[in-house]
Order: structure tokens, then sequence, then C-alpha cells
């Protein structure tokens, strides 16, 4: 390829260029086998790991003989994605295996028995390959470490692939599997998503089952959910999902296979928190997603608002509450040996600083979070969906959200970066990171945002198949002929 720093597996294998939903036909045609795939996934995984560092734990073997045929030539492989080789984001429970959070302060034990949202994810026939990357508890937004390694973008491996679910980014964009798990407590697939070029659903919160990590929380702020390629994979995730929980909170989403005939009144919002400015290209992709909205029918109408210094700064000391309980009481939460609190890196420990600094500050961090709810009442609800970036910028350069900066660079960095994500996670509304854009100097992919109110992924999801339809979302293994 005429660029060294772009790098992906995509070839005439069994995986060929489907997406998950198109692989599974497939398998269920008889064109592939689950073990041919299961083969293929690995090869294209050893193949372009070296470059990217995207894999905390293989899990070959057992992958292997979950995708043998068993004696009468029958698999194991049932439900609507049977057979399809995944990640599982190594911050949640895969049965047999150590669940290492990132971090090198413990060593984990192996689980007993899988996460709530692995058994769901699960149930949908995937076949596990291994255990995809992410920074030191999540708490990053790139995917990096305290000794320099990082997770690099298979579009540039010189910059982020995003944080905290940067490996299954990584992979997914690199053509090693079509979709994977992700989790999101402040951006963590959007953000990724947004980096890599892919869709990323953020859903309300417990819209999926809750995952053990957050049911430990006193203010859930994590989303279970995958990164895929295309939107149709994304909503027939999320559809087979609510076969196996559904939660009657919310009006279930079922299959959205097209754009909704209603036309929408959608909000435009390019303020980010602490009046951090959007680069060009970033605000470019947006306005361009706004005219092609506004071309399809709907209406789109600027919003004068944003997150306020006391947002980010609540939303920075709930953060560092969660760092300090990490450190103080990780051996009870988490299972493993050996631990040792002089290898928590350094934005952990800047947090867990900043908590206890700050501690008695959490009654006004509690109001300024619960004050979301009145910005979003009063700016944001009365539009079907809200248009915005997802970041303020292009993926960085490798280095620039390094753990190893100082602290008092870092920090205003990181907050000003995932300036738009945040909000849904407080309010538990659901958002969707979409590849309008790419980079006009190296061409890097740029995600905007569509939010929209608690239960209405479906709207989101019928704008998202919308603008596909208009838009060929980038693809890696196409960049050449872009």
């Amino acid at each position: 390829m005429s660029n060294t720093h772009l790098i992906h597996a995509f070839q005439p294998d069994a995986l060929g260029q489907c997406d998950a939903v198109a692989l599974a036909e497939q398998i269920r045609r008889g064109h592939v086998s689950v073990k041919e795939v299961t083969e293929a996934a690995i090869a294209r995984a050893e193949q372009v790991n070296p470059a990217l560092n995207a894999i905390a734990l293989r899990t070959y073997d057992q992958a292997r003989a979950w995708a043998a045929p068993a004696p009468g030539g029958a698999t194991h492989a049932q439900g609507a994605f049977a057979g399809v080789p995944t990640f599982i984001k190594d911050n949640v429970d895969l049965a047999g295996h150590p669940t290492q959070q990132g971090t090198r302060i413990f060593k984990a034990a192996k689980a007993r028995r899988h996460d709530p949202f692995t058994a769901q994810m699960l149930a949908q026939g995937f076949n596990v390959i291994g255990k995809s990357t992410l920074p030191e508890f999540a708490f990053n937004g790139s995917t990096e470490y305290q000794d320099g390694t990082a997770t690099a973008n298979p579009w540039h491996t010189g910059h982020s692939a995003g944080g905290s679910s940067g490996g299954a980014a990584a992979l997914v964009a690199a053509g090693v599997v079509p979709m994977a798990h992700g989790n999101d407590g402040g951006g963590s697939i959007r953000i990724p998503a947004a980096a890599c070029g892919l869709v990323g659903l953020k859903v309300s919160r417990q819209r999926f089952v809750n995952s053990n990590q957050s049911r430990t929380l006193p203010l859930n702020l994590i989303s279970e959910g995958v990164l895929s390629r295309t939107v149709r994979d994304t909503a027939v995730f999320l559809a087979e999902a609510e076969k196996t929980f559904y939660n009657r909170r919310y009006p279930r989403v079922g299959l959205i296979e097209g754009p909704a005939a209603r036309r929408l009144r959608i909000g435009l919002l390019l303020s980010a928190a602490g009046d951090v400015p959007i680069d060009a290209d970033t605000q470019a992709a947006v306005l361009h997603t706004a005219r092609l909205l506004e071309g399809a029918g709907h209406t789109v109408v600027p919003i004068q608002a944003r997150m306020q210094q006391e947002h980010i700064d609540g939303f920075l000391l709930y953060w560092g509450f969660l760092s300090f309980g990490v450190g103080r009481f990780g051996r009870l939460l988490f299972k493993g040996t050996d631990w040792d609190m002089s290898q928590y890196q350094g934005l952990s420990l800047e947090l867990m600083r900043i908590f206890q600094r700050r501690w008695h500050r959490i009654p006004s961090a509690v109001m300024a979070l619960r004050s979301f709810a009145q910005l979003n009442e009063t700016h944001f609800a009365p539009f079907d969906a809200v248009l915005s970036p997802v970041v303020t910028q292009v993926s960085p350069p490798l280095g620039y959200l390094s753990p190893r900066c100082p602290p008092e660079q870092l920090l205003p960095r990181l907050t000003g970066y995932v300036g738009f994500t945040p909000m849904q996670n407080v309010l538990g509304t659901p958002a969707i990171s979409l590849p309008m854009g790419m980079s006009s100097t190296d061409r890097r992919p740029i995600g905007v945002q569509l939010a929209a109110q608690a239960g209405q992924e479906a709207t989101l999801l019928s704008l998202a198949l919308e603008l596909e339809a208009q838009v060929a979302f980038p693809q890696i293994n196409r960049r050449e002929q872009a």
C-alpha cells in the first residue's frame, strides 16, 4: 500500500468483505463453515496485531474447539450471528479467562462464569477469539499505557484508536472481525468508533442487561454495546438482544431496517464543553451531515448550549471517586493476586488525587451532575435528535493523551477532547457515532454524533440508516480508491 501508516487484514478468505449480518448468512447457507471463518479471523488477527497491539488475550484454542463440528456434523452455533467471530473487551468476564482491566496492579484470576452482558451477547451465536485492549480501568479516551505502548489506529498507526474500547475499534476497522464488544462510561464506544471510522451506539441506561462492574457504581454511567462497520449490524444486534432481555422502562426497538416516514426536528450543537474549539475538518463533517438531513426533509435548528465548567468539574470528581475506589478497595472488587499500587498509572493516580483533594465537594458535584437534566430539558428535549461532533478533533497522535503526560497537561487535553460525549452517560440517554467525514490532510475518519431522549434508539437507527444510504461510510480497504 502507498501509505505505510495504514494497515488492514481484508483479503479474499472466508471472511471476505462481509459485515456480521452477511457473514452469518454465508454460514447459514453453508457457503463457509464456522471453522473456516474462525481460522480466517485468527490469521487476520495475527497478521495485524503486531502493528496494532489491540489484543489483550487470545482464546484461539477455545474458539477452535467451539467451531469444530460435533458428532453428526452439527455445530454449537445458534442465534442471529451464529459462528461470527468476535472479541470481548477485557473489562467484562469471559468464563475460564482472566479479566485484567488494562492494568498491571494485580494479576487477574480466571472468571468462573460469564458476565451477564457477555452471556447476553453470546446468546446471539458469536464465537469469541480473544479479549481486546483498553486503557487502565477504562479511564482514558485513548488506549495508551505508562510504558509507552499503545493500541494504534489502523487508518494511521501513528494516531490513537480512541478509548476506552480502542482495541475493539482497531480490530473491527482493520477487518479482523466484523463486530466486537465495547462499553461506554463517558464516550468509550463512540470515541473509538469516531477515531476508527465505525458505527458505535451507546444505548439508554439499562437497555441491555447490566454488567457486573456497572452494578457496583453509585451512579451507573456505563452502557454495554458493540462496534460495527455497518448500521444494520448494530440494528440487528440490538433487536436480537431484546429477545434475551427487555427493559420495560423503554419501548421495544425491534428490527429497524430503514428510515422512518416521519420527518424530524433536529438540533445542531457545535459548542463544546469549556469553549474548546472544534477543528475545521470535524466541523465540516457535522455541517455536511446537517445539509444531508435537511436535504432529506428534516428540519435542522442550531442550539446555543453546552456543558458548563461545573458539569466538567462534577464529572471529573466522579471519575476521581471511581479511581479512588479502585485504589483503595480494588482487592475486594477484583478477583486477583499480587496487588501492587506502585503500578497504578499516571492518569489513574491523578484522578485518585483529585478525589482526595476535593472529596468535600461531592455534594456540589452531585448537584452539577443532576443539573444535566435541566440542561437537557431546556435545550435538547424539544428536539427529536441532536446532531454534534463526537469529539472536538480528528484522532490525535499517539502520546497526546498518554498517561505519561504531566497531569496539568493531560487532564485539560482529555476533558477538551471528549467535550460532547459524557452528557449522555450522565443522563442515561442514547447516542450513536457515525463515520461521516475524513480529515483533509491524511484522510483519517471523522465521526459525528446523533443523540436522542431515553428509549429512542429507534429514532437514531432510522436516521443512521438514512445517512448510510446517502453516503458510503469510509472503509479502510477502500481507501486507495477514495
